[in-house]
């Protein structure tokens, strides 16, 4: 199951007091007021109260007498009531001018809350029908994660959370809805993207003929800090600050997009690509990208600015490559069109990456987060890589509507027991139980390096001597068993290289596999828009 190695991404709560970060010194310095996350929940908490004012008059609820039964909207048989529509606005309006962004106006505003809300509505139902949950465990687990990467205890989290005008409860929640969203995406997307072999040779062929294209050639562009991006678009690795130019470049980007519909006519086409044209003349000319991301782009992020993260220029899509081609920091693209619409790029930074330190085999993987952060692009090391390879196999038992997490974990409790007592081989109870594409290989991994592997799987394989099976282990997959059948010491050089640009051209499919599956599962849910209605309703009336 090597997709286990899908990369991971930094939660928005992740790095919430934003004092881990690392943000490009220069982008820091840009968004420092602007803002360029839904991250750093503490740090946006603690302008909440002060800004309450201003966000009740930037977004004031919708009137409760134009609908008798207080409904923004139905999607599938669950509803949004214009009280939750009206809550999120103030909340997102103080979000956004406590980050500087222009809060657009009230109609603007509800739409684009709305949007999101039934976004997120159709992504809990679809996580439901998964059978994806998230426990109290688990959660406490994530606590104690992000209080540790902030270098302080849980006790101090909850005292600066509770000091931002944030509730505990509150936030136990958001960070709950957070990880479980996660799962879904490493369920439904991520776990569905394929990066062959070939696909890795022609990269690395590619990069020997360009060295240059991913290398950092300016001393002075070395990232010092990151943004956080949002939790439903892609969430993008942490670059350290560098003592020396060594790592690859990376970017950080953000977008508008004009989203064109399946079936659009030509008509419908040409008044999109207009509306697109005229956001590029805004941006063009200088009005600020985040506030016309804001107000206007109907992408995921549209609410953090169009912010999609930072990552090597190699992990972008093509499309957005080629489109920054020669753009320096703060530049505009020009229009692009996608299978999804058209797309405006912005430069936000750019800079150097400093290699992240390795992990041995042996070594326990770091505690399951909301989103633990993805292996960085490291800088070519000179001479051998040595590493601790473990050689595995494993049984999948995923979730759903009918299969609950513990009865997952029974079920494996029950296979176990019938492997320690020599009743049955491993590769035999993979063939018949097993739910992961290697079942018919008798639940067979090959030889994993360090890093390969999401951090519950790591920590539980490298606390395995050979021959051991493992207790059932639960990931963002499922429920495995796990049985390492041998360790050796090997010279990981090519394997290392080979695994970043899988990396690498994973996080170039991630974004756009996303958008497309959150496309699909909108088109597929039952959507009834009535604050939209309303206002065409009243628009005709005037």
């Amino acid at each position: 199951m090597r997709r286990l190695h899908s990369l991971r991404r930094l939660s928005r709560n992740a790095l919430l007091l934003a004092v881990c970060a690392g943000v490009p010194a220069a982008y820091a310095a840009e968004q420092n007021g602007k803002g360029s996350n839904n991250g750093a929940k503490a740090a946006s908490a603690q302008n909440g109260a002060k800004a309450s004012s201003a966000q009740k008059s930037a977004a004031p609820a919708p009137q409760g007498e134009q609908f008798v039964d207080g409904i923004a909207a139905v999607v599938d048989k669950d509803v949004i009531t214009l009280r939750e529509l009206r809550d999120a606005s103030l909340r997102i309006a103080g979000e956004l001018k406590s980050r500087g962004i222009q809060v657009p106006d009230d109609q603007t505003l509800q739409h684009q809350v709305l949007q999101r809300l039934i976004t997120e509505r159709v992504q809990r139902h679809e996580a439901d029908r998964m059978g994806i949950r998230v426990d109290d465990a688990q959660v406490d687990m994530a606590i104690q994660t992000i209080a540790g990467r902030n270098k302080i205890t849980v006790p101090q989290l909850r005292q600066e959370i509770e000091k931002s005008g944030t509730s505990w409860d509150a936030y136990r929640k958001s960070l709950r809805d957070e990880i479980r969203m996660d799962r879904l995406r490493q369920r439904a997307v991520d776990s569905t993207i394929v990066i062959s072999d070939a696909e890795v040779d022609a990269f690395l062929k590619d990069q020997r003929r360009n060295p240059a294209f991913a290398a950092a050639p300016e001393a002075q562009q070395q990232p010092q800090a990151q943004p956080q991006a949002q939790p439903q678009a892609q969430q993008q690795p942490a670059p350290e600050q560098a003592a020396a130019p060594a790592g690859p470049m990376l970017y950080a980007l953000a977008q508008i997009l004009v989203r064109v519909p399946e079936g659009s006519s030509p008509e419908q086409l040409a008044a999109l690509r207009k509306k697109a044209e005229g956001l590029l003349a805004q941006a063009k000319r200088g009005d600020d990208f985040a506030s016309l991301a804001a107000a206007a782009s109907d992408g995921p992020e549209a609410l953090q600015g169009g912010v999609m993260g930072v990552r090597p220029l190699d992990g972008w899509p093509d499309l957005f490559v080629k489109a920054i081609s020669g753009l320096q920091k703060g530049q505009v693209s020009s229009l692009i069109q996608s299978g999804n619409g058209f797309h405006i790029i912005k430069v936000m930074d750019r800079g150097s990456a400093q290699p992240a330190p390795s992990r041995t085999a042996r070594a326990p993987a770091p505690a399951p987060a909301p989103q633990p952060a993805a292996p960085r692009p490291q800088q070519a090391q000179q001479g051998p890589v040595e590493v601790v390879q473990t050689r595995a196999r494993h049984i999948l038992i995923k979730t759903s509507t009918v299969m609950s997490d513990e009865l997952a974990r029974q079920r494996l409790e029950q296979v176990r027991q019938r492997l320690v007592s020599g009743g049955a081989k491993f590769e035999d109870m993979a063939r018949q139980y097993s739910q992961d594409a290697t079942a018919p290989q008798g639940g067979e991994l090959g030889w994993l390096n360090p890093g390969e592997t999401v951090p519950p799987f790591e920590a539980a394989m490298n606390a395995l001597q050979p021959g051991e099976i493992s207790q059932p282990v639960q990931s963002p997959f499922g429920w495995h068993l796990i049985q390492v059948e041998e360790r050796r010491q090997h010279d990981a050089s090519d394997d290392m290289a080979r695994m970043k640009a899988r990396q690498l051209l994973f996080e170039r499919r991630a974004q756009p596999a996303f958008e497309d599956w959150l496309e699909q599962l909108r088109a597929q849910a039952y959507v009834d828009n009535r604050l939209e209605k309303q206002q065409k309703i009243q628009q005709n009336n005037r």
